[in-house]
């Protein structure tokens, strides 16, 4: 009985936390065809709209509400302390699949799970510890991003013109490392000689939505050589453009975007995007949930790298005159190394390759 009331208790400050916000939103689908499953989307820290990370996810809901029988909602938080009342709530109402849009979601995500073993759950970038034995009912959908950032880091390499390179990520922690270290071995594979800056917005969640600080570390980078830079920082990386933006006349500034195409953030000034393929894991989990919405072979952990077109580079019309026909020729040999297995791309930062 206590544990039936801390849980309602759970659920009333859910509804309060998300009303109080308003943040509360639903799209129904118009297949005509009766819904086979109810589905739930809870972003992360910026949420919709952050060009990035959370909008890749969106896309994926977007595409399955367009052509699968389901019915979808997402919540958006107000901070972090409502990740567990978001995903809480939308089990409570019997929703089949609840997806956390990001790394942060892991222990919310463990913890509800044990509470609602009628619902699957799914967490975008959940941690697993190698020797981790998920419950049932949780997927994680993992990435390698390491193999689109080093096809990037290829990119920058063939591109730069000063041989000096820069990398900003936002929280630092192993999976951002994880980006820093794929383009690393990228650029060094091409442009052995080039030097690579390093540098992060800071050590919290808050470090992926501070545009002014990617503004200053890329100006810094700028200012010490680099003519481009890889960020992989959220909403915080959008500081960066805003410096390429800047650049004076004749003075090359390119950036790469990260997860989602940002070709459109400055245009001229966008090397390329890597791609993280959020939109793919998330459409391909609900589609299988629409298939049969009690399945639990599903379950587990499922890993996109580029392979599985879980991750990729952005080289289109719009970059052509910054990637031309002879990079792409070399960056797309390199692309079938990685997935024949010739390369392996590291995950990992060695200390010694860490500039200062």
């Amino acid at each position: 009985m206590r544990r039936r009331l801390l849980l309602l208790a759970a659920l009333l400050l859910a509804n309060l936390a998300i009303a109080a916000v308003g943040m509360l939103r639903a799209d129904d689908v118009g297949t005509g065809k009766a819904f086979t499953a109810k589905v739930g989307l809870v972003f992360d820290l910026g949420g919709r709209g952050d060009k990035s990370f959370n909008d890749s996810a969106y896309r994926g809901l977007e595409r399955a509400l367009r052509e699968l029988p389901i019915h979808g909602e997402y919540l958006e938080p107000g901070d972090g302390a409502d990740r567990e009342s978001a995903i809480r709530l939308l089990a409570a109402r019997g929703f089949d699949l609840v997806i956390g849009v990001g790394i942060m979601f892991t222990d919310d995500v463990l913890l509800v799970a044990r509470d609602y073993p009628d619902v699957l759950f799914a967490c975008v970038d959940m941690i697993v510890l190698p020797d981790q034995k998920l419950p049932p009912n949780v997927i994680a959908l993992k990435f390698r991003e390491e193999e689109g950032s080093y096809l990037v880091g290829a990119a920058a390499g063939l591109a730069t013109q000063s041989k000096t390179v820069g990398f900003i990520g936002g929280m630092d922690m192993p999976l951002i490392r994880k980006f820093e270290a794929g383009y690393r071995a990228g650029v060094k594979a091409v442009c052995p000689e080039c030097k690579i800056l390093s540098a992060y917005a800071g050590v919290t969640p808050e470090a992926f939505k501070d545009p002014v600080k990617g503004k200053e570390l890329a100006l810094a980078q700028f200012g010490r050589g680099a003519d481009v830079l890889y960020h992989a920082s959220g909403s915080t990386g959008l500081g960066a453009f805003e410096a390429a933006r800047l650049a004076p006349p004749g003075t090359r500034r390119l950036v790469i975007g990260v997860d989602s195409d940002q070709t459109h953030e400055a245009p001229g000034h966008v090397l390329s995007s890597m791609v993280k393929r959020v939109d793919v894991a998330v459409f391909d989990t609900l589609k299988a949930v629409s298939e049969q919405p009690h399945r639990r072979d599903i379950a587990g952990v499922r890993v996109f790298g580029l392979a599985q077109d879980g991750v990729d580079y952005v080289a289109d019309a719009r970059n052509a005159n910054l990637i031309d026909a002879k990079m792409r020729e070399r960056i797309e040999a390199l692309r079938r190394d990685i997935v024949a297995g010739r390369i392996q791309v590291p995950s990992q930062v060695a200390p010694a390759e860490v500039a200062p």
